[in-house]
């Protein structure tokens, strides 16, 4: 068994935790809010976020976080996408390079357009790196729910590695070499997420919720085929199936402030609403702009962003998807080549 620290307490680290106490690694569990640590040690779950869950003996909570990474084995990163840099950035100073780092995460960094690996490359480029994603609720994970997900390294040895530490006959671990795919899977579907939850929210049906889901992982896709990432990848558990999950699930963060947005609620109104974190927010405004950055059609994630930043009216962007220029379907599932009849 390992030891292994988690950095972050919301419900996803927390779930992870319990996951990977439960198969009988040492865990440290830090978080930001020296309150919630005092409530969680009283308590014996995290009341906030997974009422009703218990944590196991061998999860050590932690507030000074180079107390909670000296001396461990793996790095588990939950924190929200927009927060890594800073917190890496606080505790690198006692990190060694044996270390290997995993990112949980799913979003992209507002500031730079860049993916989280590549933030990891620049805060701690000598340590192994690698990235779990796909279909996950926490609130299913901590209670040992049947759960896939994928692990991606450029180095098979580390995806291996990581595989190794998570799998569990409640939680099968996939490995796949897409750092990039995969990442970019994870992050993007938060955006086709939001729009299935304004569908949602606008009492659209299933019809437009299967053609927003099925046109959306193709927009994820084209943008990942030019950002360096395998197109397959987009059909496995951090494309496809990440998306069906976040689109469907009232567990779904980004779905659930969508559907608030499609009832009329202003953005601000709906992310207070939720009371935490919604990556999609920021990672639309990131799409647009890498796809106005690699010039790659992107239109449902452009009438999202403009939803969003610009105020546009939720029916009205409807309709312009609607009512785009007619085209064949079969010409972009191969890879944007034309097909000759």
């Amino acid at each position: 068994m390992s030891s292994i620290c988690v950095i972050g307490a919301g419900s996803w680290g927390t779930a992870l935790a319990i996951s990977l106490a439960k198969k009988g690694h040492d865990v440290n569990l830090w978080m930001r809010n020296e309150e919630q640590l005092k409530k969680m040690n009283q308590a014996k779950e995290n009341i906030k976020y997974l009422p009703g869950v218990l944590l196991p003996n061998n999860i050590t909570l932690y507030h000074d976080i180079h107390a909670a990474v000296k001396d461990t084995e793996l790095i588990l990163l939950t924190v929200a996408s927009q927060a890594v840099r800073e917190t890496v950035s606080s505790f690198k100073s006692s990190v060694c390079d044996q270390q290997v780092i995993v990112n949980a995460a799913k979003g992209l960094e507002g500031s730079s357009l860049l993916s989280i690996s590549e933030v990891i490359a620049q805060e701690l480029p000598n340590n192994p790196f690698a990235v779990l994603s796909g279909p996950s609720h926490a609130e299913e994970v901590c209670r040992d729910m049947p759960t896939t997900l994928v692990v991606a390294a450029n180095k098979k040895s580390i995806a291996e590695y990581v595989q190794d530490i998570f799998i569990s006959p409640k939680l099968r671990i996939y490995t796949n070499p897409d750092v990039t795919g995969v990442e970019l899977g994870g992050a993007l579907k938060n955006v086709i997420a939001l729009g299935a939850g304004i569908s949602d929210g606008l009492g659209f049906g299933d019809n437009a919720k299967a053609a927003l889901m099925t046109r959306g992982i193709r927009e994820i896709a084209r943008l990942g085929q030019i950002m360096g990432a395998d197109l397959g990848t987009f059909a496995g558990l951090s494309g496809i199936g990440d998306l069906i999950v976040t689109c469907t699930s009232m567990h779904s963060r980004n779905r659930r402030c969508g559907i608030l947005i499609g009832q009329g609620k202003k953005l601000s109104e709906a992310t207070a609403s939720i009371g935490m974190v919604v990556e999609g927010v920021v990672t639309t405004k990131v799409a647009y702009e890498l796809s106005k950055k690699y010039d790659v059609e992107m239109p449902i994630t452009s009438e999202i962003y403009n939803i969003l930043y610009k105020e546009k009216d939720v029916k009205e962007a409807v309709v312009n998807l609607m009512l785009r220029s007619r085209t064949h379907e079969m010409e972009e599932v191969v890879a944007n080549q034309q097909i000759q009849w």
